[in-house]
């Protein structure tokens, strides 16, 4: 499966990104971006996926994905029935780890966290609880006391020294010459117009590219075709309103951005292996 490129967006006057999910599911979207993220799940068992490592996680987990690295969980079972699942997630730029080592010689541990972490690390219970204690904390911080905290857990995590590898191998980079800063201009038009058809000439424009100097930049970075991509963003979104909503599929298939309904089915199996209506029943049942 060609995993989808996540746009991960840093709030301006921040350096690095925090989510603070609660979800009744976690579903499987498999994805990356050139983001590392640290991902604390909680009230949750189910199944990890990064690269070429498939793995059961329990409540607690906690993993570093390296940049690029394809990577979803999937999770149905909560431990607590009358709370969510939580996942509290963490991103920050491999510049950020690079810029902060090099400013303050104390946090040279951080830059082999991050080469370690690029084929992604799960670290040891012990580890993995006290880091969540902090983490857990962060989302009731004020902005400004929130990044001492996380050095703090970063630096736990630095000295682990029985942390494992999960994914044989760790991604190569995006290149830096500008060309991310254009990928982002063509995957934030996208985003925002996936309902709508979107020629292929206003995305060049985007990017300030030819047609054919942007098929291989699409193809490149995004490892599929825009139309392949585009679709994926349309059953990415009614698999949402299947699982979440109770709109029938008709209209699911509608604010999607499909404009006929058998399309759509046929789209959607191709996609997922089965109708939308056994997906949706699925998830009811699990």
């Amino acid at each position: 499966m060609t995993p989808l490129f996540e746009q991960v967006t840093i709030p301006p006057g921040h350096s690095w990104g925090l989510l603070w999910r609660e979800l009744e599911t976690i579903p499987f979207i498999w994805h990356y971006h050139p983001q590392f993220e640290l991902t604390l799940t909680v009230n949750a068992r189910g199944q990890r996926y990064i690269g070429d490592h498939l793995g059961d996680f329990e409540p607690g987990d906690l993993v570093l994905v390296g940049p690029n690295l394809p990577h979803t969980w999937s999770a149905h079972e909560r431990i607590t029935d009358t709370q969510p699942m939580l996942a509290v997630v963490v991103w920050f730029a491999p510049e950020w780890i690079t810029q902060l080592a090099a400013a303050f010689p104390e946090l040279h541990g951080l830059r082999q966290l991050a080469v370690r972490a690029g084929p992604a690390l799960h670290f040891s219970p012990g580890t993995s609880a006290r880091c969540a204690e902090r983490l857990l904390q962060l989302q009731a911080l004020p902005v400004p006391q929130r990044l001492p905290l996380l050095l703090e857990v970063l630096l736990m995590l630095a000295g682990d020294g029985r942390a494992r590898t999960l994914a044989s191998m760790a991604q190569t980079p995006v290149e830096g010459d500008g060309q991310q800063q254009r990928m982002e201009k063509v995957l934030d038009h996208m985003h925002a117009h996936f309902r709508d058809e979107i020629a292929l000439a206003t995305l060049a424009q985007q990017a300030a590219l030819s047609l054919g100097a942007f098929h291989r930049l699409f193809k490149r970075h995004a490892h599929c075709t825009p139309g392949a991509y585009l679709a994926r963003l349309r059953i990415g979104r009614a698999c949402q309103q299947l699982i979440e909503s109770e709109l029938s599929i008709a209209v699911i298939a509608q604010e999607a951005g499909y404009r006929n309904l058998a399309h759509f089915n046929r789209q959607f199996l191709a996609a997922k292996r089965v109708t939308p209506r056994t997906f949706r029943r699925q998830y009811r049942h699990d």
